[in-house]
């Protein structure tokens, strides 16, 4: 297999590089944001044809340490789009937030192959990511854990299906309340009781924002309506996810919490192969348990679920609010609070509009994380 990881510094794309050694892939192409040392260490261990960097002065300085070798250094943002459309026969996306969107388009354009790890993707352009898709024949395979569990436990059979149950550990404040929750700091927050992850989705599952951002990738991702999905807190973190047929069957795929099996998995679908990891022994785990969501403390589902039957532009809106939001807490400017608060005030003041075009979408981005920073500086933070 000839690979190209886009976001290859980050947690996905380390992971990605380290399943894809194990398994003797041709690293083709690789492309990160501006994590120069890692880029450098990964150039000269993988050998990629290219090594494109969305940050020019990255590039830049990546270019001078490894003038020594034969990898072709490029930066800018059109630069890790040609990655994309240009490089492997799988293109595993892997970069943070909505920069992950047009890389998406790029590799969808070519046919190529398309590991999805880049969940924005989905939730602010499902409809001009889907509708390309059709158009080229690309292949689509969900990264996520929870789409990926999704993904296998449909196999097929996704006209039978009567509902998606995704599950979540609950984060780190699991049965906390409001009152608590005002009070959390970043350090907190960034405590994942079983994932180990990049910083923002990791806050992101604190506010329990990632989940619901979940239920708008599995809506496009599986053909449901929004009533369709419902969310179960399941703290062991072993049912990845599970589905319900008509027949009222239920299939779940369970596994130990370890990132690198659903990347396998997507790189070599449809076979299965050997994986180099710990074996699940339920009998070590004993119990599993299962509960509902408490959306009084943790809203942020509700919202995304609200943002995603408003249609339109109003997905792209909760999602680059939280951007910002989170972004904002993790340097102190806002409390753990404010962060579902800003987003859910955005996508109830922000108009939503019909999406024809990548920069309908990149508009709402940028005026929902404008209409942040104002509220933030309006009241003070």
């Amino acid at each position: 297999m000839k690979l190209t990881i886009l976001g290859s510094t980050g947690s996905i794309g380390t992971q990605a590089l380290d399943v894809a050694k194990k398994k003797g892939y041709d690293i083709t192409a690789l492309a990160a944001d501006k994590n120069v040392e890692l880029a450098e260490r990964q150039a000269r261990e993988f050998h990629p044809q290219v090594f494109a960097m969305n940050s020019e002065k990255a590039a830049a300085d990546l270019k001078v340490r490894i003038a020594d070798t034969d990898v072709k250094v490029f930066g800018g943002e059109e630069a890790v789009c040609e990655v994309a459309r240009e490089y492997g026969d799988t293109v595993l996306n892997a970069v943070v937030g909505i920069a992950g969107l047009r890389p998406t388009m790029a590799a969808i354009a070519k046919g190529r192959r398309l590991a999805l790890a880049n969940k924005e993707s989905l939730v602010t352009g499902g409809a001009l990511v889907m509708q390309k898709i059709n158009e080229t024949g690309c292949e689509l395979i969900p990264v996520d854990s929870e789409h990926s569990a999704i993904f296998q436990c449909i196999n097929g059979s996704k006209n039978r299906l009567k509902k998606i149950i995704l599950t979540a550990s609950g984060g780190p404040f699991f049965e906390k309340n409001r009152e608590e929750l005002a009070h959390i700091t970043a350090g907190q927050a960034l405590k994942h009781p079983t994932w180990s992850m990049g910083k923002k989705i990791t806050i992101d599952c604190a506010t329990m924002m990632n989940k619901g951002l979940e239920v708008i990738e599995a809506y496009w991702l599986f053909g449901v309506k929004t009533e369709q999905i419902e969310i179960v807190i399941h703290r062991n973190s072993i049912v990845h996810s599970a589905v319900m047929f008509e027949d009222h069957s239920v299939i779940a795929q369970l596994g130990l919490p370890d990132m690198r099996l659903p990347i396998q998995y997507a790189l070599t679908y449809p076979e299965r192969c050997d994986f180099d990891g710990e074996a699940l022994d339920l009998s070590k785990i004993g119990t599993l348990s299962f509960a509902q969501p408490d959306y009084k403390t943790f809203p942020a589902p509700l919202v995304c679920k609200k943002a995603l039957d408003l249609g339109g532009t109003a997905a792209a809106v909760a999602n680059g609010a939280n951007e910002e939001a989170v972004a904002m807490f993790l340097t102190g400017k806002i409390g753990f609070l404010q962060i579902t608060e800003l987003v859910s005030e955005a996508v109830e003041r922000i108009k939503p509009t019909p999406i024809h075009t990548l920069e309908e979408i990149f508009d709402a981005d940028i005026a929902a994380k404008e209409f942040v920073r104002a509220g933030v500086g309006h009241t003070g933070g």
